[in-house]
């Protein structure tokens, strides 16, 4: 992870939801977060973050112990005895009703964690929060309980009354943010798409995330596009040492899908001022063939998969791009998109190991289940590199705040 982490730092008390698999948790610990609980209600998910974070899971942990795993559902936990002592709460609300790949039935839909999310705010208090979801809440048909799921956030003890539709709580909320009389607890939310790619993570992934600071938090709190650019590999792989540097053989040098387009673009006198993105190949290239069962069997969740197959719509990621989405395995075949294709027309599966590097989660870390259960989780996480990127920026607000 960053050496810019606030990891050797003081850890700062936190709270997660829906936990999945740990990417959000993993990253935000980097940034010097401590989740004193850990809530999910999915078993393997569960079982993937006990082993990976056993120290506050054994029988003789104290209460204090980080990353107690609480399995069940949230609705049923009680967050009050945390309160004033929290100084983030974050996590990724069931994405399903808001997913491109879901029904889109938002508020409509029973999945919908939102609610409990602010509900934690409301009862722990926290000086700042950070929740994430899929692109898919951002769109035009959802602008509406977007922006409802903002006000909510903003604020958090104007509650939902029995009975009472989303649609008049929607408005007492907007009555309410417009008052000048506003008594109560109140937070500055910024809500922002991210792609990971701009952030140094092997993945075209984004997801929007909402963060907010209690209003008696001097916080300037700002996130920017990234460092990272298409243009900026495409110059390395074009005029650059890319190819050398990872020693791929000259028959193999081949341009794939946008970055055609961009190369005709380019001049080798100006070199883009950006990073380039991290490719699949920066990622799990120095990974053995896991069809070398030899070599591949000594690395944890590094085994092949057979019975991959490319169609409309998935055909898996290019070798020499930032993969494509990983998703959870709701397309079609178990899987889905999560396919390496070589350029030579070849493809194949990614193991659970490639898939984690993916993600950016650490080599050691190790996932519970099934190869298709391993693949929901990974499908569902969030990069832990963007997660930790996201920490340190919040991190670093919350000290200066203090400081002050």
């Amino acid at each position: 992870m960053s050496e810019a982490s606030g990891a050797t730092r003081s850890q700062r008390d936190s709270i997660e939801l829906f936990a999945g698999a740990g990417g959000l948790g993993v990253g935000l610990a980097e940034a010097g977060f401590s989740p004193r609980i850990v809530v999910e209600y999915d078993k393997w998910c569960c079982d993937t973050l006990r082993d990976n974070h056993k120290a506050g899971n054994t029988g003789d942990a104290d209460d204090d112990a980080p990353w107690r795993v609480i399995e069940g559902d949230v609705r049923h936990v009680d967050f009050a005895r945390f309160e004033g002592k929290i100084d983030l709460v974050s996590g990724g609300p069931p994405c399903q009703p808001f997913s491109l790949g879901g029904r889109h039935r938002a508020y409509d839909d029973a999945r919908d964690m939102f609610p409990e999310a602010v509900r934690a705010v409301r009862e722990t208090r926290p000086k700042a929060f950070v929740f994430e979801n899929v692109k898919g809440l951002t769109r035009a048909a959802f602008s509406d309980y977007f922006s409802y799921v903002r006000l909510q956030l903003e604020h958090p003890e104007v509650v939902m009354c029995p009975d009472e539709a989303w649609g008049e709580h929607f408005k007492r909320l907007q009555q309410h943010h417009t008052s000048t009389k506003r008594d109560g607890l109140h937070y500055n939310v910024v809500t922002k798409l991210l792609n990971s790619a701009n952030h140094g993570v092997p993945q075209r992934r984004e997801r929007v995330i909402f963060v907010g600071f209690r209003d008696d938090v001097d916080a300037c709190w700002s996130f920017g596009e990234g460092d990272h650019t298409h243009e900026a590999l495409v110059w390395d792989q074009t005029f650059g040492d890319y190819w050398d540097r990872h020693q791929v053989a000259k028959a193999q040098r081949k341009l794939e899908g946008r970055a055609l387009g961009i190369a005709k673009r380019l001049s080798k006198d100006e070199k883009p001022d950006t990073k380039p993105w991290r490719t699949t190949r920066d990622a799990i290239g120095d990974l053995p063939d896991p069809r070398h069962t030899r070599i591949s069997a000594s690395i944890p969740d590094h085994r092949f998969q057979p019975g991959a197959r490319s169609y409309p719509g998935h055909t898996g990621s290019f070798m020499d791009d930032p993969s494509k989405t990983l998703k959870a395995g709701v397309h079609g075949v178990p899987g889905g998109e999560n396919m390496l294709r070589r350029a030579d027309g070849f493809i194949r599966y990614f193991t659970v190991r490639e898939s984690a590097r993916i993600q950016t989660f650490p080599d050691d870390y190790v996932f519970h289940g099934a190869w298709s259960e391993c693949m929901r989780q990974l499908g569902n996480a969030v990069p832990a590199k963007l997660a930790e990127l996201v920490g340190v920026s919040v991190r670093q607000q919350l000290d200066a705040a203090e400081a002050r």
